[in-house]
């Protein structure tokens, strides 16, 4: 792994549960980690319930836009995490591969988006101590 350590979260649409992972990833670890994410089916916008859920909690989303995932991205990453979705990555030698078995909140409320939401934070609060152990203080 590089000094500094780069994730790639993925999901078919990247417009909830990729784009939550990577913002609590940007925000709890700040510069020290480099975050990307994508979906192999990218939606038309971040999902309403997700910028709202994140904005409670002090974190704004609202100006991401859903990317396609590109072999590229993968190349480039560290670890490539998928969300549960049965999305896949290209395989390469070297790459971290995770899957986080996470509820979609596609079509959800706010009220069922928080505790995904939450989910979220704990697995990247202690993916930040696996990857980058000085950014958890």
């Amino acid at each position: 792994m590089a000094d500094k350590p780069s994730v790639l979260f993925v999901c078919v649409h990247n417009a909830g549960r990729s784009q939550m992972a990577a913002a609590w990833l940007t925000h709890l670890a700040g510069d020290r980690v480099e975050v990307r994410s994508a979906g192999s089916n990218p939606g038309d916008h971040v999902n309403p319930a997700a910028v709202e859920a994140m904005a409670e909690v002090g974190i704004d989303i609202s100006a991401e836009v859903p990317k396609v995932l590109t072999t590229d991205a993968v190349k480039e990453s560290d670890v490539c995490i998928t969300m549960g979705c049965g999305d896949t990555c290209p395989v390469f030698p070297g790459k971290r591969y995770l899957d986080w078995r996470l509820e979609d909140p596609a079509g959800q409320g706010v009220e069922a988006v928080r505790p995904i939401r939450d989910e979220i934070k704990n697995l990247v609060k202690t993916l930040i101590a696996e990857i980058a152990p000085e950014a958890t203080t």
